[in-house]
């Protein structure tokens, strides 16, 4: 018979909203925090995630073809959740796209 491994103690779960989160809450728009997206890259070396493109932007320049391109993939996302989400207009996915003004 063979001994029982010991367990491992369970992580404590990490909070991503609120102070000290790597998220936005869903009334200052969702998404990720710069600290998040710090985090995140610390965590995963080589990532270029980078925050929302939120401000007055050139037409065809880089941080316009960024936003063009998240409005495409949510508005794809929005599309496939269910009713209740993509009516409420507090959804996450909703909140997102007003913050990057799709």
């Amino acid at each position: 018979m063979a001994a029982k491994k010991p367990r491992k103690k369970a992580k404590p779960i990490k909070r991503t909203t609120g102070k000290g989160g790597n998220y936005r809450p869903t009334k200052s728009g969702a998404g990720m925090t710069k600290k998040g997206v710090k985090a995140y890259r610390k965590a995963n070396p080589g990532s270029k995630l980078k925050t929302a493109v939120t401000g007055k932007v050139k037409k065809g320049s880089k941080a316009a073809k960024r936003r063009k391109s998240y409005c495409a993939r949510s508005l794809g996302q929005l599309k496939r959740s269910s009713a209740k989400t993509r009516n409420n207009p507090n959804s996450r996915i909703r909140q997102a796209r007003r913050r990057w003004k799709c």
